[in-house]
């Protein structure tokens, strides 16, 4: 069960699950399908009401049931001051899969050192539009990188018997209205582009889902009897517990539970007193009860009577190897996109004077300030790095984006120019709090659920001596959300345009969480970098890029249009949305719309050439051979791609979409052959009609290249007949 190496049988475990369960009253067990979090204790204790210590589930001390712990993510632990990581649409860009199992080994073994055993920081809604707030908690635009990534996290995380979350399911991407916006979309498309990176974390075990707030074709998708059982559990086969997402997940307790709603979360707003009382009265049959707690009892089981492989000391939080693993999560993140006259990696040894330019170079910013905000011991900012890189021996100078003049005089003085530019969580990120819903009113509700009335009406006081403000959303305060402009500040775009071309040796580095447009300046500087919101160890990370010692290795996650017309429509503001079968890539591809810079595209400071493409079928996999050879002067990584298309397909299809992905270590000079495997499952159309998966007996199309750009990619054809 979950794929864990148990003392007990999975016959064992559900024996025992279901005598607990027997042994349970009706109040015992609905007291099991609630979190206990406590804001007000949380502040007083820890000056932060959110998720300082594990937000647990009651569990049942009289029985020995633990209770289920919770910690957010994804870029980190959010308890305490745990490593920081660049955010996941980072570590989306450097497409290693064993890169992210790494940093999934020190999820878990940061959140048990913290006392919890739930981590809700598997993060993989498909980047339907760049504006999306969100972005950045996500891999990516295409949904075969988010599962291989979901896939390898969850399955290392749960290595460490910390029961993984994946979130937010399903059709979760639009910020502003997530509360109560009603997405509608074919079933093809739910099946293709919004579902199979779920399935795959539910194959490789995945612990739990969290619902997402959203509605789905008119419910709530912690509501959705479709989405929770028809899909998750009937079709998929998923053994786990669902939980809801915060507050306002729920709406209708009778409508969740029923529909396979096993846990509210983070305390009881619709479940607990008030599930109890359906119960008493009849509203709401005792087997859903019965259901959702021995869900959650036969996986607490499953992970607990599974042995541990380290010890979980506090001393492992942000340890010198977890933070030093954050630097090279953020190196081989960076993605180069444009480097004219090879002017990067500039010489270390002729820099005398650098010139940092922008309030970001010398702010820490690591991401949005929602639930995933992490507040490492320490954090390296770009102009830190950069100088704790020289030490004394070079000088750096920085000027912000308002000392226009002072940069443009410096520039031409100086060996070399960083322009950092970008986004901070003013511009990005998690929308707390809904338009039309009082949020008071909701968390005093969960206290008195759970009989905390003093506390119940304590909240309420001290809500009243807060500006209402900060607990709801307004464009005034509240900072993140959907992103109202693709393109940077237009005090960024002037300092660009004015010093960009003054010395030769400039570089913009895009600090962000998602795609930024760049057609407003690119023609200006000679070297663009990607270098995200890094994570703690980000200002080395980019001095090491920079200056050589890394080699950049990442690539885009996302397209980058010539054009934002020729993206997915996106409104923030809508309470009805309807997602197309084509978005990202995908869609340029349709409509043959070529891009500034194509989907999985990313420079190096070498070059790689790619000959003797060979396609074989073997068993229920199609193996993809192809030698790469790194034909330049300087030692790197490349990301190798596997596209497929089918061309003379019956029914409508992507002109090409990514399933397959590797990297490779080449030293100058040295050629080697690369075997991806495609299983064929990974071939087939969703069939509306049927409701069945279909492989088609027909020619199939294998691209690989280092990017979806069909001009670098070499094709061999392959004809598959299915018996």
């Amino acid at each position: 069960m979950f794929n864990k190496q148990s003392t007990l049988t999975d016959q064992q475990i559900h024996e025992k699950a279901n005598a607990l369960l027997k042994e349970m009253s009706i109040k015992e067990k609905v007291w099991l399908l609630n979190g206990n979090w406590d804001p007000i204790e949380n502040g007083v204790q820890y000056e932060n009401q959110y998720n300082p210590i594990p937000i647990k589930t009651n569990g049942n001390e009289r029985l020995g049931i633990s209770p289920v712990s919770f910690t957010d993510g994804p870029r980190g632990v959010v308890m305490g001051q745990s490593t920081c990581f660049p955010v996941s649409m980072a570590r989306g860009a450097s497409f290693d899969t064993e890169l992210e199992r790494r940093i999934g080994d020190v999820f878990g073994i940061e959140s048990r050192a913290g006392g919890a055993n739930y981590f809700a920081g598997v993060c993989i809604n498909v980047l339907m539009h760049p504006a999306w707030g969100r972005a950045q908690e996500t891999y990516g635009e295409d949904p075969f990188l988010l599962g291989e990534m979901g896939k390898a996290l969850t399955e290392s995380v749960q290595d460490h018997n910390v029961m993984a979350c994946v979130k937010h399911y399903a059709v979760n991407n639009i910020e502003n209205t997530r509360f109560y916006v009603d997405v509608n979309l074919s079933e093809r498309t739910l099946r293709e582009v919004y579902l199979p990176h779920f399935k795959k974390c539910v194959d490789a075990g995945a612990a739990s889902l969290m619902g997402s707030y959203n509605k789905f074709r008119g419910d709530h998708a912690c509501e959705s009897k479709y989405l929770l059982t028809t899909i998750l559990r009937d079709e998929w086969g998923f053994e786990g517990f669902t939980s809801s997402d915060f507050i306002f997940g729920i709406r209708d307790g009778k409508k969740a539970i029923e529909a396979g709603m096993d846990v509210e979360m983070p305390m009881p707003v619709q479940y607990n007193e008030s599930l109890l009382k359906m119960v008493e009265s009849g509203e709401v049959d005792e087997t859903y009860i019965d259901q959702a707690a021995l869900r959650v009892i036969r996986t607490i089981i499953a992970f607990e009577s599974t042995p541990d492989k380290v010890t979980y000391s506090k001393e492992k939080i942000a340890c010198k190897s977890h933070t030093e693993l954050a630097r090279e999560a953020a190196e081989k993140s960076m993605v180069l996109i444009k480097n004219e006259g090879q002017v990067l990696p500039f010489n270390k040894k002729e820099m005398k004077k650098i010139l940092l330019v922008g309030r970001l170079a010398v702010k820490e910013n690591l991401g949005d300030h929602g639930s995933s905000r992490i507040n490492p011991i320490y954090s390296v900012s770009p102009l830190q790095g950069i100088q704790s890189y020289f030490k004394d021996e070079v000088e750096v100078i920085h000027c912000h984006e308002n000392e226009l003049e002072k940069a443009k005089a410096l520039a031409s003085d100086v060996d070399a120019v960083v322009i950092v530019v970008g986004n901070d969580y003013n511009d990005e990120g998690e929308y707390v709090m809904p338009d039309s819903t009082n949020a008071v009113d909701f968390i005093t509700k969960g206290y008195e659920q759970q009989g905390m009335f003093e506390k119940s009406e304590a909240f309420k006081e001290m809500m009243k001596q807060t500006p209402s403000s900060s607990y709801t959303s307004n464009e005034s305060f509240a900072p993140g959300g959907d992103r109202k402009n693709l393109s940077l500040r237009q005090e960024e775009i002037q300092v660009i345009n004015e010093i960009g071309s003054i010395n030769k040796n400039t570089v913009v580095s895009l600090v962000c969480g998602s795609m930024i447009m760049t057609k407003e300046w690119e023609a200006k500087v000679p070297a663009i970098l990607y270098s995200w919101y890094a994570g703690m160890e980000g200002g080395n990370a980019l001095a090491r890029i920079l200056f050589g010692d890394v080699n950049p290795s990442g690539k885009l996650p996302f397209v980058i249009p010539t054009d934002e017309s020729h993206l997915h429509p996106f409104d923030s503001s809508s309470h009805q949305a309807h997602y197309d079968f084509y978005h990202g890539y995908r869609k340029l591809d349709k409509e043959k719309h070529t891009p500034a810079y194509p989907f999985g595209f990313g420079l190096s400071y070498t070059n790689y050439l790619y000959s003797d493409l060979n396609v074989e079928k073997e068993g229920d996999s199609v193996n993809v051979g192809v030698k790469v050879r790194n034909a330049g002067n300087v030692a790197g990584e490349e990301v190798v791609q596997v596209y497929v298309s089918v061309p003379n397909s019956k029914v409508e299809r992507h002109i090409k979409v990514l399933k397959g992905f590797t990297r490779v270590h080449l030293i100058p000079g040295e050629s080697k052959e690369v075997v991806v495997p495609i299983a064929l499952k990974e071939l087939e159309y969703y069939n509306e009609e049927e409701a069945r998966w279909v492989l088609e007996d027909t020619n199939y199309v294998l691209l690989v290249g280092p990017s979806s750009d069909e001009k670098a990619l070499l094709r061999e054809n392959i004809n598959l007949s299915i018996s």
